[in-house]
């Protein structure tokens, strides 16, 4: 049995502890932030691959993904996990998207909000983090597997293999001032009745039901390390969201969140000596989390 250490409790380092547990392996995850507290937490969690290179592994990695949060969504509902359609919506005409082969039904449509002209509607998993993130990590620990609070200055020494999915604190831990911040502020509205979501594909404006309120977004700031909401940029999020989903008009507002997306280049996922970095996922970390997972296993066995 391989002892190992995953660093970093968000949605990819509990999918690896997982994954690794579910091959036999015993698995400790450390983390300075316990689930519920990470970036993960945040996110609107659609399935998208964005803000995540290169496109070959990414898609792969989005691949298994999708499929995965498919058989949850059949098999466990109680993980949070549903499937969704929606549309992307565009001015002008439209590209197919490079993602188009991991998703089987992509189609065009023309039945957009006023000032769009087109868009691509498919169905998408929808990951209720709050949820998903307990069942997640009840997951990890129904399998053997620990998670435990600790800040720590450096990777820890100690097991046979450490995974290294610290996202955003990968800049210190790895020493890797490739990896920064890029801010998204999100606002949570009463749920309306909504049950499909809406993309805009030109910018970062998107509206994505959940079983109790409504998730609308967002901003994209490059380098903003701040997790303070700012009620300008929140009534620009919601004056966006309208253009995009009338609906939304006289929805009570609930809340508002701020997370920091762990960018980089590229994605940093591979083996040197007995670490597996697996970290840099931008604005995708639960659309890559399944099929990372699988690739981090294999490095490991």
């Amino acid at each position: 049995m391989t002892r190992i250490i995953v660093v970093g409790a968000g949605v990819v380092g509990l999918t690896c502890a997982a994954r690794l547990l579910a091959q036999g392996h015993r698995v400790d995850v450390l983390a300075r932030d316990l689930p519920q507290e990470t970036t993960s937490a945040v996110a609107a969690a659609i399935w998208y691959p964005y803000r995540a290179l290169p496109f070959d592994r990414v898609l792969g990695w989005a691949g298994v993904s999708y499929e995965t949060f498919g058989l949850l969504a059949e098999d466990a509902p109680e993980s949070g996990v549903t499937i969704r359609p929606g549309v992307e919506a565009f001015r002008g005409d439209l590209v197919s998207p490079w993602w188009a082969e991991a998703v089987p039904d992509l189609a065009e449509t023309y039945v957009v909000p006023s000032g769009y002209d087109a868009g691509w509607t498919f169905s998408a998993p929808v990951v209720e983090m709050p949820v998903y993130l307990k069942w997640l990590a009840d997951l990890v620990l129904e399998r053997g597997g620990t998670i435990t609070r600790m800040n720590l200055s450096g990777l820890p020494h100690g097991a046979d293999v450490v995974v290294n999915c610290t996202g955003l604190a990968s800049r210190f831990l790895a020493a890797d001032p490739t990896v920064h911040p890029v801010q998204g502020q999100v606002v949570l509205v009463e749920q309306v009745g909504l049950d499909r979501w809406w993309l805009d594909g030109e910018g970062p404006t998107y509206v994505v039901p959940r079983s109790h309120d409504i998730v609308v977004g967002g901003t994209d700031v490059e380098g903003e390390w701040s997790r303070t909401p700012s009620p300008e940029v929140a009534s620009a999020i919601l004056r966006r969201a309208l253009r995009l989903v009338p609906e939304l008009a006289g929805a009570e507002v609930i809340g508002h969140r701020v997370g920091l997306r762990p960018a980089r280049p590229e994605v940093r996922l591979e083996r040197v000596d007995d670490v597996v970095h697996c970290y840099g996922h931008g604005g995708a970390g639960v659309t890559l989390s399944w099929g990372c997972a699988e690739e981090v296993a294999a490095l490991i066995d």
